[in-house]
Formats: C-alpha cells, sequence, structure tokens
C-alpha cells in the first residue's frame, strides 16, 4: 500500500489548511504621500489653496492693499480699511479677500446694449408698458406712411356722360316750363338730379364700409389646389418669420404688425396737430405702423405660406381693435413717466395737450385673413401683393358703386385687451 502525504500549513491565527502556504508578491515601492495639515476651515492655513486665492500663510502677516476704484455705476464702491475689505461687510471690514486680486476699472467694450445711458427709466407702467428709444429697422421691414386708400371704379367717361346727361335734362326742363307754362317737366328733372346727387352723398359715406364688407365676406381659397398667379384669401394661423417686431410703448413681443398711433384733441382756441386738423376733433399728431414677412398656416389643408409683407411692398392692413392710452393733465394730475420718456426718445413736446397713444398690432398666434396672388417657387407657397387694384364691382343691395384699394390686404379681427386707461 502506498500511502500519500497530505501538504498542509498552519495560519496566523493557528487554524491548520491543507495546500501550499501563499507566496506573497513583492510590492513596487510607493512614494510616501505628503502629510496634510488640518486646517479646521480655516483657507489661511491650506497653504496652496490659499495662495490661489491671493490670501498669506497663517504665520505671515497680512499685506496692505492699496484701494482701486471700480466705476459707480457698474459696481458699488469699494471701502478702504487698510486690507481686503468687502462690498458693504458689517462694521465696514474684513480680514481678508475673497475674489482675487482687483482688476483696474473696466473699459468700454462697443458692445452695443438694449439701450443707451442716461436714457429714461419707465415709470408706473414698468411692468406693462415703457420706452427705452425709437425703434429702426432695416429695409427688409416695410414702413406704412401712407393710410388705406380707397377710390371709386367708376370709367371717366361713364362720369361724363351722366354729367351731361343730367344738363341737358335741366335745360330740356326749364325750356318746356317756359314754351308750355307747365312746371312738371322742371320738378321731375329736379327729382331725378336729387337722386343722383343723394346716390352720391350714400357713396361717399358708405365707401370704406361697403370695401370692408365686401373683403369679410370674400370667400377663403383652397390652398392646395391655388395655380401660381391665382388671387385667393387664405385664413390661419400667424407665425413670425426671420424679423419679429415689438410695439414701442407697451413692448408686446414677437409681432409681424405694428402701430403706434399719437393723437391730439382741438379745441376751439388750441394748437393743431397737423396742417388738416379741424377744430373740436382728434387729429394725428405722430405714427410708426410697420410690417414684416410672416408665415401663415391654412386653416383648410393645414398647408402653411409665406406672406411676403415686408421689403417696402404694398400692404393694407385692417386691425379693428386698438388699446387706447389717455394722457392729460386735468385734476392737477402729472403725466406718467414712462409715456414722457416715449415722447421724448421721439422728440415731441407735452405742454398742456390732451392726448391719446393708441396701439394696434398682429401678434403671433392670431388668426388672421390675407389677400394676394399665389406665387409658388418649388415647394415653397408665398402670397405677394397683387399688382391690379382689388374691385368691389356693384354692389346693387347696398346702392353702392364699385371700389377699389391697391396692395395686399391683412385682417384682423380678434380682440386685443381694447381697455382705456387715463393717466
Amino acid at each position: 500500500m502506498v500511502s500519500s502525504k497530505i501538504i498542509s500549513h498552519q495560519l496566523s491565527n493557528g487554524l491548520y489548511v491543507s495546500g501550499q502556504p501563499e507566496q506573497l508578491k513583492a510590492r513596487s515601492p510607493t512614494m510616501a504621500a505628503r502629510e496634510v495639515p488640518y486646517t479646521g476651515g480655516d483657507i489661511k492655513k491650506s497653504r496652496e489653496l490659499g495662495k490661489m486665492f491671493d490670501i498669506c500663510n497663517s504665520s505671515d502677516q497680512l499685506t496692505p492693499i492699496k484701494k482701486t476704484l471700480l466705476p459707480s455705476s457698474s459696481f458699488p464702491q469699494k471701502i478702504d480699511n487698510g486690507y481686503g475689505s468687502g462690498y458693504g461687510s458689517p462694521g465696514g471690514t474684513k480680514s481678508a479677500r475673497n475674489s482675487g486680486p482687483l482688476l483696474s476699472p473696466i473699459q468700454k467694450t462697443g458692445l452695443i446694449t438694449s439701450s443707451p445711458l442716461g436714457t429714461c427709466r419707465p415709470g408706473q407702467f414698468d411692468s406693462n408698458v415703457g420706452s427705452s428709444s425709437k425703434p429702426v429697422y432695416g429695409s427688409s421691414v416695410t414702413n406704412l406712411v401712407e393710410e388705406m386708400k380707397i377710390g371709386f371704379k367708376v370709367s371717366k367717361l361713364v362720369i361724363c356722360f351722366l354729367v351731361v346727361l343730367m344738363v341737358m335734362g335741366l335745360m330740356v326742363g326749364a325750356f318746356l316750363m317756359v314754351v308750355f307754362d307747365e312746371p312738371v317737366f322742371l320738378t321731375g328733372f329736379g327729382g331725378i338730379l336729387a337722386l343722383v346727387i343723394m346716390a352720391l352723398i350714400w357713396n361717399f359715406c358708405w365707401k370704406k364700409k361697403g370695401l370692408l364688407g365686401f373683403l369679410k365676406n370674400y370667400p377663403n381659397s383652397d390652398l392646395r389646389g391655388a395655380i401660381d398667379g391665382q388671387y385667393v384669401k387664405i385664413s390661419g394661423i400667424v407665425t413670425c418669420g426671420n424679423i419679429p417686431l415689438e410695439t414701442s410703448f407697451r413692448k408686446v413681443s414677437r409681432c409681424v404688425y405694428i402701430s403706434t398711433e399719437l393723437k391730439e384733441y382741438k379745441g376751439k382756441d388750441g394748437k393743431s396737430a397737423n396742417p388738416k386738423h379741424k377744430s373740436f376733433s382728434w387729429g394725428c399728431r405722430y405714427v410708426e405702423r410697420y410690417v414684416t414677412d410672416f408665415y401663415v398656416s391654412d386653416f383648410q389643408t393645414g398647408l402653411r405660406a409665406l406672406v411676403k409683407a415686408g421689403s417696402g411692398a404694398k400692404v393694407v392692413v385692417l386691425v379693428e381693435d386698438k388699446w387706447v392710452f389717455d394722457a392729460n393733465k386735468e385734476e392737477n394730475r402729472e403725466l406718467s413717466p414712462s409715456f414722457l420718456c416715449w415722447l421724448a426718445d421721439r422728440n415731441l413736446s407735452s405742454d398742456d395737450r390732451v392726448m391719446r397713444l393708441e396701439e394696434g398690432y398682429i401678434n403671433e398666434g392670431s388668426t388672421v385673413s390675407v389677400m394676394g396672388v399665389i406665387r409658388r417657387q418649388g415647394n415653397v407657397i408665398m402670397i405677394v401683393p397683387s399688382i391690379e387694384p382689388l374691385s368691389t364691382g356693384c354692389q346693387w343691395t347696398r346702392c353702392l358703386l364699385p371700389t377699389y384699394t391697391k396692395g395686399m390686404v391683412l385682417m384682423c379681427h380678434e380682440n386685443h385687451t381694447n381697455n382705456v386707461i387715463s393717466v
């Protein structure tokens, strides 16, 4: 019988286990770590860390720091106590600085800010209104200087024929009255002439309302099936383009059309706002109107079209509701500082005038109707102003002659907080 010997070894705790004892591997030499002193939260005892913040060692004395004044308009004034001091620290002293060495006074960088130094600060309407400076837009934004022009689309030949016919009728009536001594002929022609004059007066009074009614009742077009050069009316939601606008007084942002108009009331001996201002009426003294390119998403098809209203395009904008701000000095009340600042930015005087500021706008998300001509460039659908004027035709039910207007028509029927604030 062959006997086998079991190899075993004893551990350090006295326990015997089988197998060969484990051979200890030689460890590579390690560098001794530098002892890190306990700082107790004191940054002055942290050596290199204290040097990063320009703080001397605890065994050293603090070196006095020269005072460097920063511009008072940018930072609070520094308090000099012989050492690094803080801003407004209790007692006016501090044992050490915690923000590094002081810098030299800040130099001008040429950075364009939202308003220049020294401009007025908005007053009691700071949360909603206020003005810093007059807006300046480039050539890609259309400045609507002229108001909406409406004319009668009646041939001059027809007008001349009617005038000659009426004059001849009066002459014939007068002749018959003299020859037959019967005034019935002259009375008949006089009645016809009176009806014609009344019809002309009716058309002049209802000229604008008749056109607005025609535009509202004009049917919407199918944008999907519209061909190039077709005149269409598209209704949908507005989305801003590359250049959104902002109203100058209330600062309503993300707009595609803005209008700010200052009106003045002229009494019997008051000042005129413009050469055509009549007594006992409101006259326009100053106006700002701008419109830019934007997108409209069609309600019917969901397609989006680019409306080319900027770059000097001929556009007629119809915004029904406006925000009104009445400003006067009655009852010893002072004008709003924000309103005075708005006037100063435009070199307008307040004096003792009775003024009214009206603001209208079309902002992103509004519902609008656009009337223009379709232009297609690949997959892009554009709406541009029409070269030919838009005519209403004869509206026989209203006894209205054909009227017309030129350019693209932009209508917004939403109610934008039509509040009247007296200040």
